[in-house]
């Protein structure tokens, strides 16, 4: 059965879960914790996004994310292959860190914002890790609470729920937090049992939502679509591309292949590696490689934004 879309419109609030790859473990130590806020902290500032809550497990991560204009799953795409870059090489190693596509929740923020901020904040007492959320030093609980401060995280939006009063609301919501630790795993965040496994919320959200599905306007390029007119664009045949072989013509463009993909398509670099017969890290290091050269050849921004261009306007014409 094929899956369903993804759902977007700007200002959605999600639940986000990534899991490690068959269950290994994502986080090394503390530096690597940092090295995935620091992420998160360039996306705001890349996409637009905004980031209510985290929590960083060993196995596991969660957030809770309001996007802008820019779809989650480009801000996702951005973020997991940007940290398994850097899992891979502080480790000498290649090959996945996370475990398939990210999971999603499309979350109702008046009914359960407030909610699936305690949920998360509790997740390291529900596996027995602490019995005080505010001893667990990654997540967003302690800066809720006052204990740190993180400039990039948007707790207001959630305390302000309870008092205008910041001091008044961290004292109601360590409350609702203890008042909530009793009920345990709670399988609507994960999107089980729900009427439709992507959406919390009630009768009224979930057909409005579906609502906007059905006449969502956007459609990002998908792999054929990106390698076609990536092809075009420097006018050399596709079947080049997969050949074995280093010619430099041919690195150079499958580099702009694999940017246009991670950046402005539907598809992921997976499977372009799949299509192109090279390994997934041999197709990241030749984005870091343009990326850097872009910093210093006018040529190389010219032909991004040309591409960049030509993709978004297949984008409308799909819609």
């Amino acid at each position: 059965m094929a899956r369903k879309p993804r759902i977007h419109y700007p200002g959605a609030h999600y639940h986000v879960m990534l899991r490690g790859n068959g269950g290994m473990e994502i986080f090394g130590d503390d530096k690597d914790c940092y090295r995935l806020f620091l992420i998160l902290q360039e996306g705001i500032e890349r996409f637009g996004y905004r980031v209510y809550a985290h929590c960083l497990m060993n196995n596991h991560i969660h957030l809770v994310i309001q996007v802008g204009d820019v779809p989650l799953s480009r801000a996702m795409q951005n973020l997991s292959f940007r940290f398994t870059r850097w899992m891979n090489w502080r480790n000498k190693r290649t090959g996945h860190l996370f475990q398939g596509r990210y999971k999603a929740i499309l979350v109702e923020a008046d009914e359960y914002l407030l909610q699936l901020a305690a949920y998360l904040h509790l997740n390291p007492v529900r596996a027995g890790m602490t019995n005080d959320p505010l001893d667990y030093r990654w997540s967003s609980h302690r800066a809720y609470m006052g204990k740190e401060s993180v400039p990039w995280l948007s707790y207001d939006a959630v305390l302000s729920q309870l008092s205008k009063r910041r001091t008044v609301a961290r004292t109601h919501f360590a409350n609702f937090v203890a008042e909530q630790a009793g009920l345990g795993h709670r399988k609507e965040f994960h999107g089980i049992g729900n009427p439709d496994s992507r959406i919390i919320g009630d009768d009224d959200f979930l057909t409005d939502i579906l609502g906007r599905v059905d006449q969502q306007s956007l459609t990002l390029p998908d792999l054929s679509t990106c390698i076609r007119l990536v092809t075009s664009y420097f006018k050399i045949d596709a079947e080049a591309l997969r050949q074995p072989g280093r010619k430099r013509r041919d690195s150079r463009v499958r580099a702009f292949l694999a940017w246009a993909v991670l950046e402005h398509s539907s598809a992921s670099l997976t499977a372009l590696a799949l299509w192109l017969n090279r390994d997934v890290s041999t197709l990241s290091s030749g984005i870091r490689r343009l990326q850097e050269k872009a910093g210093k050849q006018e040529d190389i921004r010219q032909d991004m934004k040309g591409l960049k261009s030509q993709l978004q306007d297949i984008a409308i014409i799909q819609a």
